[in-house]
């Protein structure tokens, strides 16, 4: 399906409780997974992403389809790994059968593990045959996905030697690196992070109490709409001083005229006069923001530079290229440099056609787009059933917020 949207004919103040992170709630049900005696989970997030994790989580079977959840892909990788006695296949869609997948395969391989392709060298599927792994001191490069890291890391505690993992070069995505060892420590598990090596010792998870805290990177796009209009927005669920890095879009937005006051349990937008002729920022460390700012400074007129997006080439879509595309269509000329940048000089050029955005079944595309209908009335976005997988009631949300969704 595909939405003509509309802005708010009445601007108003709106409250908008927001989904629970799935990123806090997939590393939850692995690390519960992995406990002995186990508590219930509470507020886990009700998406596509932890639907097929605690469907996985849950199966006996021998044959895994985790669809587009590239989280669950790796997570579960390492899980099955360390299962002795279990033997699965997991296998994803046609785009997961296309995302690398080989360095958490060796580094598993390194620590004992038992994992053979089942198709294509170096991707889905998988077939591994669980075992006890003995870790010991392996490596990997600090530039790839931190989900690769962080499902090693998980099931460090059950390996005979612990583990200590030493990152090569400069490190992408820290604050998913230290929400995960601060989520293993809720659950009993101490971590020594210094420099580029990890240590974690032999242990046992113990049971706990937790909730799932609401999802930063949902905000996002509520920011995106407050810098883009006059509607007051209080946002229910945030925690101020979180796990996730995505926490740090309320720094970023000021630089939007959008400045954060926390009140409570609510989150309150509030416009400022202030805002910067230019950004120039390194998202290396919350890649999932940068279609949203990236969509903002091109509808407020401000150049930018976004540097630390080498990861956006392998998530749900080549986000890089997606987003050239996609803001080329609203007439803006965007630049890819090294892999990794995404650049915006000013330049514009005539459109001819009424714009319809692609979505190219990622969640993000389709969330950080729509709220451009404000800026450009009527604009198509297709494919919108692809916000399910981190946030199933965002349209929903938009129209009590005031917009017109038509289906087109």
């Amino acid at each position: 399906m595909n939405y003509r949207i509309y802005p708010p004919e009445e601007l108003t103040d709106v409250r908008i409780e927001l989904p629970r992170s799935k990123s806090i709630s997939n590393r939850a049900l692995i690390i519960n997974a992995l406990t002995d005696g186990a508590l219930p989970l509470e507020n886990i997030a009700a998406c596509d992403d932890t639907d097929v994790m605690v469907k996985a989580l849950s199966s006996t079977g021998d044959s895994i389809d985790i669809g587009a959840a590239g989280t669950a892909m790796r997570f579960l990788t390492a899980y099955y790994s360390s299962l002795p006695g279990r033997t699965v296949t997991i296998d994803g869609s046609e785009r997961m059968r296309h995302r690398p997948i080989r360095a958490l395969v060796d580094a598993l391989r390194d620590c004992g593990a038992d994992i053979e392709y089942a198709g294509e060298e170096g991707y889905p599927p998988l077939r591994i045959t669980g075992r006890i792994l003995k870790g010991g001191d392996i490596s990997l490069p600090a530039s790839i996905s931190s989900q690769y890291i962080s499902a090693l890391l998980m099931i460090a505690p059950k390996m005979e030697q612990g583990l200590t993992l030493t990152l090569d070069g400069g490190i992408i995505s820290r604050p998913y690196i230290t929400m995960t060892l601060s989520m293993m420590r809720e659950w009993g598990i101490d971590s020594d992070f210094s420099g580029n090596i990890i240590t974690i010792v032999p242990g046992k998870y113990s049971p706990v109490r937790f909730s799932v805290e609401a999802d930063w990177s949902a905000a996002s796009y509520w920011y995106e709409i407050a810098a883009l209009s006059s509607i007051g927005i209080s946002l229910g669920g945030l925690q101020q001083e979180s796990y996730q890095g995505d926490s740090h879009v309320a720094g970023i937005f000021r630089n939007f005229g959008t400045i954060t006051n926390f009140d409570g349990g609510t989150t309150i937008l509030e416009p400022s006069p202030d805002m910067s002729p230019r950004l120039s920022v390194d998202m290396s460390e919350q890649p999932d923001l940068a279609q949203t700012v990236a969509v903002t400074c091109c509808m407020l007129g401000i150049p930018f530079r976004i540097t630390g997006l080498s990861t956006l080439r392998i998530k749900e879509t080549d986000r890089l290229e997606a987003l050239r595309k996609e803001l080329g269509k609203l007439s803006f000329t965007i630049a890819v440099e090294h892999d990794s940048e995404l650049i915006w000089y000013g330049e514009r050029h005539p459109v001819f056609e009424e714009p319809a955005i692609d979505t190219y079944d990622d969640h993000r595309m389709a969330m950080s787009f729509a709220p451009v209908a404000i800026y450009v009335p009527g604009l198509i976005v297709n494919n919108i059933e692809v916000v399910s997988k981190s946030y199933p009631g965002f349209w929903d949300d938009l129209r009590q917020a005031g917009f017109n969704l038509i289906e087109a």
